[in-house]
């Protein structure tokens, strides 16, 4: 149980508060101003996990990266059309970090499996090939569907009028991310209940 409320305390912190703060404060200050106050609630969330655990939180640093990324493309400013394309630019950017990841010893997805997933044993499970296996599977599928959700909306920019991308863009947007969640339940799932005969095969 406290295990979940950390999970959504920690969503609500990285995530909805920021993004809520952001829209409040546009009413009053310019969209650069804005987003400068709303990054600090992430930047402190990881001050606070650093000082407490000595290294950097994967989720944490993740949404301070979207707000940062979203600050420089605010200083860009520019046409009708770029600005329809920021939003995809950052799920893009997400994307190129879980792709990216992959060139790591452990991939993004183990560090955010290791925050949100309860009684997790992952320092022990990464001896296992097949659990080195799901995990870079779930983050090489997860960089291709931010990436691959990005690059279908910066196509329909510019290939179609702003009042048919703003109707079909969430349409594109919520599509692809409930599809990445439903396979990655799915998968979670199936992977788990095979590593868990791999387990006991090597117990034996």
């Amino acid at each position: 149980m406290f295990k979940r409320l950390y999970v959504i305390f920690t969503l609500l912190i990285n995530g909805v508060v920021p993004w809520a703060l952001y829209v409040w404060l546009s009413d009053y200050m310019s969209s650069l101003a804005a987003l400068s106050v709303a990054t600090l609630i992430p930047l402190i969330d990881n001050l606070i996990y650093l000082a407490k655990h000595r290294k950097l939180d994967a989720f944490g640093s993740l949404m301070l990266f979207t707000f940062v990324l979203t600050i420089a493309l605010v200083l860009i400013g520019g046409s009708e059309k770029i600005l329809l394309v920021r939003e995809s630019l950052i799920t893009a950017g997400v994307g190129i970090v879980f792709l990216g990841s992959l060139f790591f010893t452990r991939p993004i997805m183990y560090h955010l499996a290791t925050r949100f997933v309860a009684g997790n044993d992952f320092p022990n499970s990464w001896g296992y090939a097949y659990f080195r296996f799901v995990m870079r599977l779930m983050t090489t599928v997860w960089g291709i569907m931010l990436t691959g959700e990005a690059a279908v909306r910066v196509y329909m920019v510019y290939r179609l009028s702003t009042e048919r991308y703003l109707a079909l863009s969430n349409i594109v947007l919520y599509g692809f991310i409930g599809a990445a969640v439903l396979w990655t339940v799915a998968y979670r799932r199936h992977s788990a209940a095979k590593f868990l005969q791999i387990k006991q095969n090597r117990a034996l």
